[in-house]
C-alpha cells in the first residue's frame, strides 16, 4: 500500500534510477512502469542496487533489512523501525556495523507546516516551549494488522514531538482501550514529559469518522497550530494590548494578540522525504534524514506507553 507511493516518487526523483520493485504478491497496483517486478529482496540484491525503500509489514523489518545490511545496500525503512526493541536495536546495530546509511520513514518530519514550525521554534518564534498537544485520528485502516493504533500511528507524533522541539521523553503514562474486537488497541491516551521540561499529550485512535492531524505548540510567547492534512502553520501571539472594554473581555482572552497564517511552500512530504535519504546516500552535506538511532528511539517510547497502559504506571525513560 505505501511502497506504490515511494515507486512513484522513486520512479520520477532527479538523480535516481528505480531498477525493479520487488512484491510476492506481484504488481497490483501497476506502479512498475514496465520495470522488472521481482518476488524477493534477495532477487532485487542481485541487481546492483545502491539503496532500497523497504516498505513491508512491521513485522518483516528485520528479515529485509538484515538482508540489505549484509549485502552492503543503505536503505530506507517505513515506520516503525520495528515492532520491538530488540529487533529495532539488531537493525540498528546491522547497518552501523556495516558502515551503511539507514532511515526510517517518518514522513511527517517532512510536512511543511511542521518543517515550518521548527525553523521558528529554532530561531526563538515561540521562546521556551511549554507544551506538545497532538491529535491524530480517523477511521480504522484495513491494511494495518500487525501491531496497534500505538506503533502505527503514534509513533508519528512521538518522533515529530521530539524532532520539532530537539528534546527528548523522559517519562510517559498511557491510556489505550480495545474497542474493535483485534488483538492491538485501538486508541491510546499519553501524557509524557521531555527533558527541558516540555509537556507532552498524544490522542490517538481508529475509531473516528472524522479524520485529524493537528499539533499545537505553545511556548511562552504564543502558539502555533500545524495541521499536517492542509500543511497549514498558524500563530496566535500573546497580546501586549489591554482589553479594557469588559463586555469584550469577558468572552476574549486577556492577553490574545496577533493571528498570522503563513503562507508557506508545500511540496509533497514524501517527495522531500527521498530526496533527503538520496542526498544522504550521495554524501551531499546537510542531508537531513531520520537516522536509525533516531527511528529506535522513538520505538523505545512507543513501547514505553504499551507498558504503561499494561502496568497503569507512569514508565521512565
Amino acid at each position: 500500500m505505501m511502497g506504490r507511493h515511494h515507486a512513484r516518487v522513486l520512479g520520477s526523483l532527479e538523480g535516481v534510477d528505480l531498477v525493479a520493485v520487488a512484491d510476492p504478491s506481484g504488481d497490483k497496483h501497476g506502479v512498475a512502469g514496465g520495470r522488472e517486478v521481482l518476488s524477493s529482496v534477495e532477487e532485487l540484491i542481485e541487481k546492483g542496487v545502491d539503496y532500497c525503500m523497504v516498505a513491508v509489514p512491521t513485522a518483516f523489518h528485520e528479515e529485509v533489512g538484515t538482508a540489505l545490511a549484509d549485502a552492503g545496500v543503505h536503505a530506507i525503512i517505513e515506520k516503525p523501525l520495528a515492532e520491538n526493541l530488540e529487533t529495532a536495536e539488531r537493525l540498528v546495530k546491522a547497518f552501523k556495523d556495516k558502515g551503511l546509511i539507514g532511515g526510517v520513514g517518518h514522513i511527517e518530519r517532512y510536512n511543511p507546516a511542521l518543517q515550518q514550525a521548527r525553523s521558528r521554534i529554532e530561531s526563538g518564534d515561540l521562546g521556551e516551549v511549554f507544551q506538545v498537544v497532538t491529535r491524530r485520528q480517523g477511521p480504522f485502516p484495513g491494511r494495518i494488522a500487525d501491531v496497534g493504533v500505538v506503533m502505527d500511528l503514534g509513533t508519528h507524533d512521538i518522533d515529530l514531538t521530539a524532532w520539532v522541539t530537539q528534546q527528548e521523553y523522559t517519562s510517559v503514562s498511557a491510556h489505550t482501550a480495545h474497542r474493535s474486537g483485534r488483538d492491538h488497541e485501538d486508541l491510546v491516551a499519553v501524557v509524557g514529559r521531555l527533558d527541558k521540561g516540555t509537556v507532552t499529550n498524544h490522542l490517538v485512535n481508529w475509531l473516528s469518522p472524522l479524520k485529524e492531524r493537528t499539533t499545537v505548540i505553545t511556548g511562552e510567547r504564543g502558539t502555533f497550530i500545524a495541521d499536517t492534512l492542509s500543511a497549514d502553520l498558524t500563530f496566535y501571539a500573546n497580546g501586549e494590548i489591554a482589553t479594557t472594554w469588559d463586555e469584550i473581555s469577558r468572552f476574549r482572552g486577556v492577553s490574545e494578540g496577533d493571528v498570522i497564517r503563513y503562507a508557506i511552500a508545500k511540496p509533497e512530504p514524501l517527495r522531500v522525504e527521498h530526496e533527503q535519504f538520496r542526498n544522504a546516500v550521495l554524501g551531499l552535506e546537510g542531508a537531513d534524514i531520520v537516522t536509525l538511532e533516531q527511528g529506535l528511539a522513538t520505538v523505545k517510547v512507543a513501547r514505553a506507553c504499551i507498558e504503561s497502559a499494561a502496568s497503569g504506571t507512569s514508565v521512565t525513560l
